[in-house]
């Protein structure tokens, strides 16, 4: 009987229990090691990025011509006011924005800095010292699979590591494969597909570590889940419930045994 009940528990125990590293991020990492880089990384821009660009100077009539006029928006068909909101850029298929006296420029494939600099450069031809302020409006990764709030989510900047953009999505459930998350790229009509795992400290060293507008977050079930996809949710409680019930009945014996 003795060896019925703790070949059960075994069972029970093999179902019911899964180990620290199965769940754990991280594993490989030391407390020596350290990224190298990653501070310098710049997000550079893409074709139908949404850009607000804004050109200031000490002659603000100087600068006028060169800045989007604001448009009244409003949901509310009662509010005539509405609110004002800037008029953006959009980068098109060929990489340009249509810039007022400028004509077309090129940014698609340039950094903050470097597009900043380049406006600078050409406004000077008709502004004194110019400001050139640029900021992404439609910077949003999408996050999907075994993660507790899967969905589109608007960056509040235009640097999102991996990391982030998992914990807007309320981090991987228990079911989530750490081993193998895919982010998926798309840059100007072209996919790239990455694999990272997340239990590695390789992942600070990812291509994709860094995340760029529009990329896709992906988390697969794991074999736990697969499991109970196959044999079904209600019997996947059965089982829970059966090892519930033998870690009972053995400690119950136990108790017994032990008083005769």
């Amino acid at each position: 009987m003795k060896k019925i009940i703790a070949l059960l528990l075994f069972i029970g125990l093999m179902y019911s229990c899964a180990t620290k590293d199965d769940v754990v991020y991280f594993n490989g990492m030391n407390s020596t090691d350290n990224a190298i880089g990653l501070d310098s990384y710049s997000p550079t821009y893409h074709v139908d990025d949404e850009l607000v660009i804004i050109v200031n100077a000490l002659d603000a009539e100087a600068a006028r011509p060169f800045n989007k006029s604001s448009v009244s928006v409003s949901l509310d068909i009662l509010d005539a006011r509405g609110r004002e909101r800037i008029q953006t850029y959009r980068v098109d298929p060929d990489g340009n924005v249509n810039f007022p006296v400028l004509g077309k420029l090129k940014l698609a494939g340039l950094n903050r800095s470097q597009a900043t600099t380049m406006l600078q450069e050409k406004l000077t031809d008709y502004i004194k010292d110019p400001i050139v302020d640029i900021e992404t409006v439609n910077y949003r990764i999408t996050v999907l699979g075994e993660v507790a709030r899967p969905g589109t989510f608007t960056a509040t900047n235009e640097r999102i590591t991996l990391i982030e953009a998992l914990s807007l999505a309320g981090d991987l459930t228990i079911y989530g494969e750490r081993e193998n998350v895919l982010v998926i790229q798309d840059y100007d009509g072209k996919k790239t597909y990455t694999r990272v795992n997340l239990k590695s400290d390789d992942l600070f060293n990812s291509p994709v570590y860094y995340l760029s507008q529009n990329d896709v977050v992906y988390v697969e079930p794991n074999k736990t889940r697969a499991k109970n996809s196959a044999i079904g949710a209600q019997t996947g409680v059965l089982l829970s419930s059966l090892g519930l019930l033998i870690s009972m009945t053995a400690l119950v014996v136990t108790i017994l045994n032990a008083r005769e």
